[in-house]
């Protein structure tokens, strides 16, 4: 029961650190004025949150890796025994290796971000970073952690499939779907932080999920990310909450699409991601949607505004039901996932714990 234990310290030190960084971190963003800013094309019924301090993804950022870390660095001490031995002996291959490159990836998603709002914010243009520099900045970062899981693969990629088991992938295709998944990802996150606590609840959701199939699968060092991820969010919905004292910004939105990128491929199974971030894909599907259906039908729209949980603000729901809702359909995809997971992956499972 030892690596239960410890994923609840590391939730229990996550969620302490980030809520008590706000007490720090909040005052300290009102006086450099880093306040957010509402974009002319964005709801004109969320002026009233402009000024609303922004970048607050930093205190469950750091909330998250530095609780990780301390758990990571306690099993090591213990060569292995806290989490049955899923870090003893630590070297950069199998899961440790895809794990550690994935941690590194979410964080420079989350400079990414912190880049855009500083652009926001502090340079005063409102649209933040051009789009080709995001989109530069997001194939350079997804081209390190591919070759990097290229490399921890043995440049033998693979991947696993439910209902289908291990599918080993071509070079061209591995790097092809790789891409495809992490920019859809960090961009449906992105999409997902549109009202208070909406991305910080939706993701609690997928990081339960998440943390669910790495302790079927005995993944106990994914397990703690997990969990640090869980606690790190509910201390920040402390001051996230509607209504919010603080907005975590690009920079904890593309952070927390990393993150969730980091533990589905150190799992070996990205594809589960598109029942552990339902709410991800529909966010991100209902933008796609409307952009084309609007240029292909000369100007009509499918929902009153897109992404898909402002169209429900339009409809009169409040930001605190649309959260509520929101979240509710992400655990039951997650859910959904589990059980995917146990009937089409058991011969991967171990059902020892």
């Amino acid at each position: 029961m030892n690596q239960f234990l410890v994923m609840a310290l590391a939730a229990g030190a996550a969620m302490a650190t980030t809520a008590l960084l706000g007490y720090v971190f909040i005052p300290w963003l009102h006086k450099l004025r880093f306040g957010q800013v509402i974009l002319d094309i964005g709801p004109s019924w969320h002026k009233h949150k402009q000024g609303t301090p922004t970048m607050g993804g930093f205190m469950f950022i750091i909330g998250i890796l530095v609780s990780a870390a301390a758990a990571f660095a306690a099993d090591y001490a213990a060569r292995g025994r806290l989490l049955s031995g899923a870090l003893a002996g630590f070297t950069l291959q199998g899961v440790n290796g895809k794990l550690a490159s994935g941690l590194l990836m979410a964080l420079f998603f989350g400079l990414m971000g912190f880049a855009d709002d500083y652009v926001k914010v502090v340079k005063k243009r409102n649209m933040g970073l051009a789009a080709w520099q995001k989109t530069v900045a997001q194939i350079l970062i997804s081209a390190g952690y591919l070759i990097s899981l290229w490399l921890t693969m043995g440049k033998d990629p693979y991947t696993l499939v439910p209902f289908v088991g291990q599918v080993r992938l071509p070079a061209f295709f591995f790097f092809a779907f790789g891409f495809a998944v992490i920019y859809a990802t960090v961009n449906a996150a992105n999409f997902t932080d549109g009202v208070d606590g909406l991305c910080s609840g939706v993701t609690i959701t997928a990081a339960a999920g998440l943390g669910a199939f790495a302790v079927l699968r005995g993944m106990f060092g994914v397990g703690v990310v997990a969990a640090a991820t869980i606690g790190g969010l509910a201390g920040f919905l402390v001051w996230n909450r509607n209504p919010a004292k603080v907005i975590m910004g690009d920079t904890g939105s593309n952070f927390l699409g990393g993150l969730m990128l980091a533990m589905a491929f150190a799992l070996d199974c990205p594809v589960i991601l598109l029942l552990m971030c339902l709410i991800y894909v529909i966010e991100g599907m209902s933008d796609v949607l409307q952009i084309g259906y609007y240029k292909l039908s000369g100007g009509k729209r499918i929902f009153k505004m897109a992404p898909i949980h402002h169209h429900f603000e339009m409809s009169g729901w409040k930001e605190k039901k649309i959260g509520w809702v929101f979240s509710l359909v992400n655990l039951l995809g997650a859910i959904a996932g589990l059980a995917v997971v146990w009937f089409g992956l058991k011969a991967f499972l171990d059902i020892r714990y």
